[in-house]
């Protein structure tokens, strides 16, 4: 089958046409700093998408295979397998200046990556492409985007779920038919940029334990050490570092890397060495302890308060004996906003728009089900025009797909570079004084499409599904995406934070550069240039994570307002459709924005929709969660 069709012209060919490695992986686990890789299969396909050369091969981890009911792969079966160093080369060969192509594909990236540092090779891959991304921007009308959905809507024949060589075939065929349906839609491809993979993230490490104990502030002078305090520690020690920092860990003390205000006591031998530790302890006012204090004090340590345990969502609903049941849609919940962490400086820039009723009346919702794009107008008119369209009860989109029904011009909408393709698939397009009392056409839909997400306003708050069976091993996702024309580069974050609206431990932030807590509960998913997901295994959090914050920041000096609106979709995992989703529209001079939170309330876990903006920076918002990104 060939990518090449008559809907290809030949100046656009050049953005849909590469060499490409469709590639599967099928592992022990799903952390692949631990979990090894049991098989992988590659298929190559020339620009053409004419496929030249395929390789799958079993293989030996030399641990517990897993989840055998999932993968079928006994220890039997892989005994005798080749391990990864010997085809390592092999693998490496077909990789080289070529698009790695898989579903999810940072899933499979992470696991070759570990898998090539383990072998002491770095891996050759300067790009990927993702298939679920490239078919979350196409929204296609399937019920979800895993693999075996999307091959049924475009007609690619499955023999066996969970083969790597049937499952790389079968991506092949995906691949080609998304690409046209993309190049259809004049939809630039989400490809993202893979740096060199030898850097230490990509060796085994041991998860560090959170702290069982919550903060209990700052020692009396004078006074003991409690169990949950929070300590720094900095310059030369007599006692090794690694020696006193495990002692601090076994006494029941927090052992942290950067100091903020939250921080119980710093140790150091010369208080006034300068050091940002020293610094920062300074100005916050926390107390400072010399080595043979703190040494002596760790002998007589007093209890402190465990973190509250709370009954896991999974507990609250025993589970079934058959094949889980489609999780509920979630119920809003009227509740206020909770306070944004305190930053310091200025007091930060809320979105001017108030958040709308959650409750509008069915008779004042006509757009129930529709996707509107607004293009043109000024950000303020563009913000008010997409505030209208949720108050309608649509969705308002931010990029072109197959699932937008309308689009409305404002001023200047009519010179949008997206126009010619509009008006090529005669997609519905409004002037602005339709949304003012809206005249539905019926929509002309292929059958079997997902139902629509539930819209939230700003500081709607819902419910999640308890989960069930195997669905309370599925992370929750919370996915940005903003105006794939952007040229700023936007970074989605997380902070898992306790009781005090702090990370337990610094590695409670992920970013780019550490995109996975120690405890790979809570991960980062760069899916695109104009997208990235937070997954969150809710079930594995310890007791001390009271709530996740996700949130944006952009890198120099743009701001929120030039970017514009902001989507959030949030559902179980990355294949499965939305239940929820949000547009996040009328930041203006910010250049951080929280996101959404997802927070315990008892047995449940719950999702908040933020929007609130911050003029400062990232630094900023990481020290009012208790990390000091520049320490």
């Amino acid at each position: 089958m060939s990518l090449l069709s008559p809907a290809f012209d030949e100046p656009g060919l050049r953005d849909y046409a590469h060499d490409w490695a469709v590639l599967d992986v099928e592992t022990s686990g799903l952390v692949a700093r631990r979990d090894r890789v049991l098989s992988v299969a590659v298929v190559v396909l020339g620009p053409d998408g004419e496929q030249t050369e395929e390789f799958s091969t079993l293989l030996d981890p030399g641990c517990d295979p897993g989840p055998v009911h999932v993968h079928g792969l006994t220890a039997e079966r892989l005994r005798g397998a080749p391990v990864f160093d010997q085809v390592a080369p092999r693998i490496a060969a077909m990789l080289r200046d070529r698009v790695l192509v898989a579903h999810n594909a940072q899933f499979d990236y992470d696991f070759l990556a570990h898998e090539f540092a383990r072998a002491g090779a770095a891996l050759p891959v300067a790009r990927r492409l993702c298939t679920l991304a490239l078919n979350r921007r196409v929204d296609p009308p399937t019920e979800d985007l895993r693999l075996g959905t999307l091959a049924a809507h475009y007609g690619v024949p499955q023999v066996r779920a969970h083969d790597a060589l049937d499952d790389t075939r079968v991506l092949a065929g995906v691949l080609r038919a998304s690409l046209r349906e993309a190049a259809r839609l004049e939809l630039p491809l989400p490809f993202v940029s893979c740096p060199p993979r030898q850097d230490p993230r990509f060796a085994p490490r041991t998860p560090k334990t959170p702290c069982a104990y919550r903060n209990p502030g700052r020692p009396e002078p004078g006074g003991p050490l409690v169990q949950g305090m929070k300590v720094a520690i900095t310059g030369e020690t007599l006692v090794p570092r690694a020696q006193l920092e495990r002692q601090a860990v076994e006494a029941g003390l927090n052992v942290m890397a950067s100091v903020s205000r939250h921080t119980s006591a710093l140790v150091t031998n010369d208080a006034s060495s300068g050091s940002g530790k020293a610094r920062r302890a300074l100005a916050e006012g926390v107390p400072v302890l010399d080595e043979s204090t703190f040494v002596r004090l760790l002998g007589d340590v007093r209890p402190g308060t465990p973190h509250e345990r709370t009954r896991s969502p999974e507990a609250a609903i025993p589970s079934p004996a058959v094949a889980p049941v489609p999780a509920p849609t979630p119920q809003p919940v009227q509740e206020p906003t909770a306070p944004a962490v305190v930053l310091p400086g200025p007091v930060p820039s809320a979105p001017s728009t108030p958040p709308r009723p959650a409750h509008p009346a069915a008779q004042d919702r006509p757009l129930s089900g529709r996707r509107v794009l607004v293009l043109g107008g000024t950000h303020p008119d563009a913000v008010a025009a997409r505030g209208r369209i949720v108050e309608l009860g649509g969705a308002a989109a931010i990029n072109l797909s197959s699932s937008v029904t309308d689009v409305v011009l404002l001023e200047g909408g009519d010179r949008d570079r997206r126009m010619k393709r509009i008006t090529a698939l005669a997609f519905p397009t409004h002037e602005a004084a339709w949304l003012d009392a809206p005249v539905i056409t019926p929509l002309a839909r292929q059958g079997g499409g997902q139902a629509a997400p539930r819209v939230l306003p700003r500081g709607g708050v819902i419910d999640l599904p308890q989960p069930s069976g195997s669905a309370a091993a599925v992370p929750w996702t919370v996915t940005a995406a903003w105006a794939q024309q952007t040229s700023c580069e936007i970074d989605v974050v997380a902070f898992v934070v306790d009781e005090d609206e702090q990370v337990c431990f610094d590695e409670d932030f992920v970013f780019y550069g550490a995109p996975e807590n120690p405890g790979g509960t809570v991960r980062l998913h760069s899916d695109g240039p104009t997208e990235q997901t937070i997954g969150v295994d809710l079930a594995a959090l310890p007791p001390s994570a009271r709530k996740v914050v996700v949130a944006a920041a952009i890198d120099g000096s743009p701001t929120f307002g030039d970017v514009g609106a902001i989507h959030i979709s949030s559902g179980p995992g990355p294949s499965a459709a939305p239940l929820v989703q949000a547009t996040l529209d009328a930041a203006t001079t910010e250049r951080t924005l929280l996101l959404a939170e997802l927070y315990r309330r008892g047995p449940l876990w719950r999702l908040r929709t933020v929007g609130q903006g911050y003029d400062q920076g990232l630094g900023a918002l990481a020290r009012g969660y208790g990390v000091d990104v520049a320490g």
